[in-house]
């Protein structure tokens, strides 16, 4: 069954200190390696999916707000999947907390410009807790404003469906448009999944230089990996996440580690099989793992694959 989602922007749930390198760095080497508490949890319900998935956008409608101190919060739209947050102190260094149900927290940046920045419920359902810090010296911050908000999501694959921070798009993303072409006339998700699979591991290359230097806060940008052809874990996971997601396809950008290197990769949804996680390319026989940058990186050789189609050598840690 096909629907529509309207009005869903979600951010999946994330840490400040993710995304440094990807391949070949220890845990202790890594700036994704801080500590967290993260307990993964997604709803199993019929997703929206196909042609008649529209790309929308977040909206502060206003009907529902707190704060105080310069802090709003609107929660209008928790029912499909996000909160948005706003500071109007631009001299400030900001971060928003937000723990679910299960116990989760994650942090973030807020930008302090009296722009919405839109946080994600995917958590599921149930109480989720909203806090605003600001940094008052070295690593100690204050808190401006916290709220609980109830959560009662219409659909619980909508944080899983809609752009995010880390999965940055619109309508107008070249990204999405390339996502259009490779998958016209596709109806069936799988096919749509293998379209956009085998268009990033065979055109986006690895970027050692990038990975060496990309500094902690890192987010991507899918245009531009898309243009220029290259980046870390981070950027493939978010191109591939935000390309199948615009086309109706559920996704989690998934992060947590492989060996001993914290790595990002990706899980997706059909009817047919339900959540595939961490498993995608189908070679006839079995399913491989949805890791695009192994198998880019490696050429898609037998040993990659092997390696990538043992879920033992992978072990989530968050979902966006």
């Amino acid at each position: 069954m096909k629907q529509r989602v309207k009005r869903c922007f979600a951010l999946g749930l994330a840490s400040l200190f993710l995304f440094a390198g990807c391949q070949g760095e220890t845990a202790s080497e890594n700036v994704y390696a801080e500590e967290h508490t993260v307990e993964e949890a997604a709803g199993e319900a019929m997703p929206a999916s196909g042609a008649e998935f529209q790309v929308t956008m977040p909206e502060a409608s206003g009907e529902v707000t707190y704060g105080e101190n310069g802090v709003t919060i609107d929660a209008s739209h928790t029912a499909d999947g996000y909160v948005m947050v706003k500071c109007e102190d631009d001299s400030a260094i900001l971060k928003v907390i937000l723990e679910g149900p299960n116990g989760t927290k994650y942090t973030y940046d807020l930008n302090g410009q009296g722009v919405y920045e839109t946080y994600g419920l995917s958590d599921g359902n149930g109480i989720y807790s909203v806090g605003i810090y600001q940094n008052i010296e070295g690593a100690k911050y204050a808190v401006l404003f916290s709220q609980e908000i109830e959560v009662a999501l219409k659909d619980p694959f909508l944080p899983f469906l809609c752009p995010n921070q880390y999965v940055d798009y619109t309508a107008e993303s070249e990204a999405v448009k390339l996502a259009g072409k490779l998958t016209a006339g596709l109806t069936d998700e799988l096919e749509q999944v293998q379209a956009i699979y085998d268009y990033v591991i065979k055109n986006i290359s690895y970027d050692t230089e990038k990975a060496r230097n990309v500094k902690s806060g890192y987010l991507p940008d899918i245009d531009a990996v898309l243009a220029e052809k290259k980046g870390i874990c981070f950027d493939y996971a978010a191109l591939m996440t935000a390309m199948l997601r615009s086309q109706g396809v559920p996704t989690k950008l998934v992060t947590g580690y492989t060996g001993s290197s914290y790595h990002a990769w990706i899980s997706t949804y059909s009817e047919e099989t339900g959540w595939v996680e961490g498993v995608i390319f189908f070679d006839g026989t079995t399913w491989k793992l949805m890791d695009p940058t192994f198998a880019s990186s490696g050429g898609s050789s037998e040993d990659i694959m092997e390696y990538i189609g043992d879920g033992k050598n992978y072990k989530e840690k968050y979902l966006y």
